[in-house]
């Protein structure tokens, strides 16, 4: 009789000692919901300090939006005050040709964007624009914001 209860207690205790050598089978994922968390604040952070840093008044229009490519987009920026600025560095008009033939020359895309303010003179946007075509970019996109008038009537807006 002591024999069997004996035999008894180590069944028991195996059986312990097995269900907590097996693996458990739940994932616990709120690791994981941390980490998005944290990346998802990261990148509303960091989104808005991606633009393009020079301020002006963009023209509206009824355009659709270009399609993207694969070279980071080289911009050129002519504020309301008349100044140039390639990307975010103010640039002398007399030095606005060299210094474009030189960055044509290190990249694929003969591909530029204006953005130019909305009440500058048609003539000074158009000078500058000759001034991209003799630096090397033919491929010149005009930079403007959504929403403006179009030319069948409408106000442009979609309501």
């Amino acid at each position: 009789m002591g024999a069997g209860v004996m035999k008894k207690k180590s069944g028991g205790s195996r059986r312990r000692r097995t269900t907590h050598s097996q693996p458990m089978a739940e994932i616990n994922v709120t690791p994981f919901v941390d980490v998005m968390l944290v990346l998802l604040i990261i990148f509303m952070v960091a989104a808005p300090l991606m633009t393009v840093g020079v301020e002006v008044q963009l023209p509206k229009t009824a355009a659709n939006p270009l399609p993207g490519e694969q070279e980071e987009p080289l911009t050129v920026t002519l504020g309301a005050d008349g100044t140039i600025a390639i990307q975010t560095t103010p640039t002398a008009i007399e030095q606005l040709v060299p210094k474009l033939r030189a960055i044509a020359a290190e990249r694929d895309s003969q591909r530029i964007y204006l953005r130019a303010d909305g009440g500058l003179a048609y003539e000074s946007v158009v000078q500058v624009m000759g001034a991209l075509n003799a630096g090397g970019f033919t491929d010149i996109g005009l930079v403007t914001d959504i929403g403006g008038p179009s030319l069948d009537g409408s106000d442009g807006s979609d309501g």
